[in-house]
């Protein structure tokens, strides 16, 4: 559904053409933190009040939020001190059970992301995805700059 003139939303992300920005999301629904992610990036041009991207989305995804119910949490590093097969594996199985397509996790490299330990399990840091052990989801993005954005919002996931 295309919700602004260069926002496509459609049922597992989003896509934009005026940030560049394509982030998706497999395995335990995250629609929640991709509100927050189109609201933050849509807030400079249409200010506190109604931030139409937003409200656009939420209605194609049918979730009931209001903007007050984003909350952002500054993400606390954690880092595992060794990568070794034990951590890999639970990684990989992780990813498994994320359900997503062959191609998109053939793009997933455990070896050259930041693996941090968190209370609900491990949390996979690369330079195109996040993968919460714990909540079991997938988030993949195609810039860089997308991850401190959406770890921003990482707590979102938990009132999905």
């Amino acid at each position: 559904m295309l919700c602004e003139e260069k926002l496509e939303v459609f049922e597992n992300g989003f896509a934009d053409g005026k940030f560049h920005l394509e982030v998706e999301f497999y395995g335990n629904d995250a629609r929640r933190l991709l509100l927050a992610v189109i609201r933050e990036l849509y807030l400079p041009d249409y200010g506190e009040d109604y931030v139409y991207p937003f409200e656009c989305a939420k209605e194609f995804w049918g979730i009931h939020m209001d903007g007050s119910e984003v909350v952002a949490e500054e993400f606390r590093p954690n880092p595992i001190k060794f990568l070794n097969r034990s951590v890999l594996n639970r990684l990989e199985k992780a990813l498994e059970e994320t359900g997503a397509p062959g191609e998109v996790r053939e793009g997933i490299d455990f070896e050259k992301a930041e693996i941090h330990k968190l209370k609900k399990g491990l949390l996979a840091l690369g330079k195109n995805f996040i993968l919460d052990e714990g909540r079991k989801t997938l988030i993949v993005f195609n810039k860089p700059s997308a991850r401190e954005l959406i770890l921003k919002y990482l707590g979102m996931l938990d009132g999905a």
